[in-house]
């Protein structure tokens, strides 16, 4: 091989080396948070499996009467999240006031509480979850990492009123100009 020939070569093997780099450093980019936040997820998961089954059952008291007006409130049954997931909310057979919150294979025991917003929040009564439940949509939070495990979760109920919402004719805004 003559020195033009190998000066070539040598080029080319460096602009693919640089390109295949750099696509390797826009996917790590791109996709990087999400695998974060997976991992983390799994990582929540197993601790709130392994602490399940570990844990001794929590003498719980006794439901207030305003525990009892957000409990009314909880739409209990399924609802479908985002990429695919579902919750499932149930009453507590063993806890009168309580609900049962299945995510997967991660199960919470919850306490509903009436906000000052009317929104309903179901409390993890072991600290690790919340719910937030309004009109048109749920989520699941994760209370000790501040993340979300499951966003926009849609009950029936909810998804009967996001149509009611969306059949409505527009108001007018504040920010309107008077005519």
């Amino acid at each position: 091989m003559n020195a033009q020939a190998l000066a070539r070569r040598t080029q080319r093997i460096r602009t693919l080396a640089l390109s295949a780099g750099m696509m390797l450093g826009m996917a790590a980019a791109t996709f990087g948070p999400q695998l974060a936040h997976a991992s983390t997820a799994v990582k929540a998961s197993k601790s709130v499996i392994k602490g399940a089954q570990a844990e001794k059952p929590i003498q719980l008291a006794a439901a207030t009467p305003e525990q009892m007006v957000a409990f009314e409130r909880v739409l209990t049954g399924g609802y479908d999240c985002e990429f695919g997931k579902r919750i499932v909310v149930d009453n507590s057979d063993a806890n009168p006031g309580y609900v049962n919150l299945s995510l997967g294979k991660q199960k919470w025991l919850m306490k509903p509480v009436l906000s000052a917003t009317g929104a309903i929040r179901l409390e993890d009564v072991r600290g690790q979850a919340l719910l937030v439940q309004i009109l048109t949509k749920s989520m699941v939070l994760d209370t000790k990492t501040g993340k979300r495990l499951v966003d926009a979760c849609v009950h029936e109920v909810q998804r009967k009123a996001e149509a009611d919402l969306a059949a409505q004719p527009a108001r007018p805004s504040i920010f309107d100009a008077p005519r």
